[in-house]
């Protein structure tokens, strides 16, 4: 059942990743462009998972998790500047 499903996933994040990648580029403000950043983060550990059940190595699900804490770091440090003005206080 893998054989079929995994192309077709691996099909559907790069339609994400794409049109996620598209709101990036072309988000009317800035809140949009982070959302889409966001989203992108999203769709490259869906990748990664994917990667990992298709190969069946490990690693990949260790690298979805790196790439996650930094996504929720980065969305936090982006929408504190873009409220603020600082990120630091």
């Amino acid at each position: 059942m893998l054989d079929w499903v995994i192309p077709i996933a691996y099909g559907l994040v790069g339609l994400a990743f794409v049109l996620s990648f598209y709101r990036l580029l072309r988000g009317p403000d800035a809140p949009d462009r982070i959302l889409a950043l966001d989203t992108l983060y999203v769709n490259t550990i869906a990748l990664f998972v994917l990667l990992g059940i298709d190969l069946g190595s490990a690693i990949y699900f260790e690298s979805a998790l790196l790439i996650a804490m930094m996504g929720f770091v980065g969305t936090i440090a982006l929408s504190k500047y873009l409220l603020r003005g600082d990120i630091i206080e």
